[in-house]
């Protein structure tokens, strides 16, 4: 009767996890998509102030003192209490935050994202608009 040796046998118990795990990769990776936490429905919401220069200004000072704590001043989620979140704050320069629609952006803004509070009763719904503006700028701001 044959025994295998403890490093035999581990060889065998590795191969036969590897490709489990190797479908389990394959699969997730597939299926598996960063999803934007606001509803389908949000991005039908219109900005009400795209293009105004004035309500992106007012929006950059929304953004100093309400979101740069968190996200950074560029935007990048690296503020100073990033560290202490237990999920990392949203980067507003990224393309998959610049991709999404106003709406979107707008809705989470109001509703929150935790442990992002929400601002529906915080800010005025012109206030977050205005952040909205502001936070397109960011893109330009990668570097």
């Amino acid at each position: 009767m044959y025994v295998p040796t403890e490093k035999k046998f581990y060889m065998i118990r590795r191969k036969n996890l590897s490709i489990p795990l190797l479908i389990c990769f394959f699969f997730s990776s597939i299926f598996w998509q960063r999803k934007f936490p606001a509803p389908p429905s949000a991005d039908a919401t219109i900005n009400p102030l795209k293009g105004n220069a004035d309500a992106t200004t007012e929006g950059k000072r929304t953004y100093t003192m309400y979101c740069v704590p968190c996200h950074g001043s560029k935007g990048k989620g690296d503020g100073i209490a990033a560290p202490g979140l237990a999920k990392p704050p949203a980067d507003h320069t990224s393309d998959f935050v610049q991709k999404q629609k106003d709406g979107a952006i707008f809705w989470v803004i109001t509703e929150g994202n935790n442990p992002m509070p929400t601002y529906k009763t915080t800010l005025t719904e012109m206030q977050r608009w205005q952040l909205v503006n502001y936070i397109r700028t960011l893109a330009k701001t990668k570097k």
